[in-house]
């Protein structure tokens, strides 16, 4: 679960979770236990734990540089080092004074510098014709019933305005596919949609372009080198809480456009996100070769920059801590 509003039906459920857990590790205490990611349920563990002597790490950064930035507080006290997927984390880190390392991001080793799309399309079974938009509302249940409808009515914008364009939606579970189905169903009636069980990532190496939901999707988007557009729709309750306690510190909300510090990808949030938004901004995205170009050289030179071989150095920095002990 996601957001403010959101967790809070499953609240006790979680603490139930943490305090067994907690209960579990000090009765038979590891050298040093790794939360990843999951800050809101990790966090409170590893301050638990590291209050009774184990050494605690947590690896993936919460976005506290975005958001919520009284965190902070609780990650000091919470964890003797953070591990850091992008590099600007562990400057904003240093600046606050807590033990933090960049290790690269898994995804930058995993994902080859050049991607073959022909062959990605071939491995789909997808035509090798044509130009193909890749559309993939979230993960998450909340987010496709947030954004698939509009998603849907996307493509059959662009679908009457583009009949040669193919499009291909990765679906991440069969709950998401059977929301999804039936937005397409009432926002995009006989327009032909290949929807596939999970191959996200062969999804976007085929595409010519994505439609996406802001997440690590938009990551991945990136280093196969895919021009994006990239959505987000907060559930009312989090976006309330945002706006009136000023939470959010960021201007910008996709990965790509983050770590570059400008604009490289269109956003479009809350109220923005419309059928007729979305597909003008995939259209522009498709037809500007001038734009593809440039950004497949940013997402290049980001792409080197977070291949640091990351299991490998969060590994030694794990390590390092277990040296320190033994000293």
């Amino acid at each position: 679960v996601m957001g403010l509003a959101e967790v809070i039906r499953h609240l006790p459920r979680l603490i139930r979770l943490r305090r067994e857990l907690a209960r579990r590790f000090l009765a038979d205490p590891p050298d040093v236990f790794v939360g990843i990611d999951a800050p809101d349920f990790n966090l409170g563990l590893e301050r638990r734990l590291r209050g009774a002597g184990v050494r605690t790490v947590h690896y993936v950064s919460p976005s506290v540089w975005a958001w919520r930035q009284g965190r902070l507080k609780t990650i000091e006290r919470a964890t003797d080092l953070v591990l850091c997927l992008l590099p600007f984390e562990k400057a904003f880190y240093d600046r606050h004074g807590i033990a933090a390392v960049f290790v690269g991001h898994p995804l930058a080793d995993e994902i080859p510098a050049k991607v073959d799309g022909n062959a990605a399309r071939a491995s789909l079974g997808l035509p090798g014709y044509g130009r193909l938009v890749a559309v993939l509302p979230g993960s998450r249940l909340g987010e496709v019933r947030r954004l698939g409808a509009d998603f849907a009515g996307a493509i059959d914008w662009l679908a009457a305005r583009r009949n040669e364009l193919h499009f291909v939606a990765p679906m991440a579970n069969f709950p998401v596919r059977e929301v999804f189905e039936s937005q397409l169903r009432d926002a995009a009636p006989g327009r032909k949609v290949s929807l596939l069980d999970g191959c996200a990532r062969q999804a976007l190496a085929a595409a010519d372009v994505a439609l996406l939901a802001s997440g690590t999707a938009t990551l991945e988007a990136a280093l196969l080198k895919c021009p994006m557009v990239v959505a987000y729709r907060l559930a009312p309750a989090t976006r309330w809480a945002l706006q009136r306690f000023r939470l959010l510190k960021v201007e910008r909300f996709s990965l790509p456009n983050l770590l570059a510090a400008r604009d490289l990808v269109p956003e479009l949030l809350q109220d923005e996100v419309t059928p007729a938004a979305l597909g003008a901004a995939v259209l522009d995205q498709l037809e500007d070769s001038h734009r593809r170009d440039s950004l497949e050289q940013a997402f290049t030179d980001m792409h080197h920059s977070l291949r640091r071989g990351a299991s490998r150095r969060a590994a030694e920095a794990v390590l390092g801590l277990t040296k320190e002990r033994d000293r």
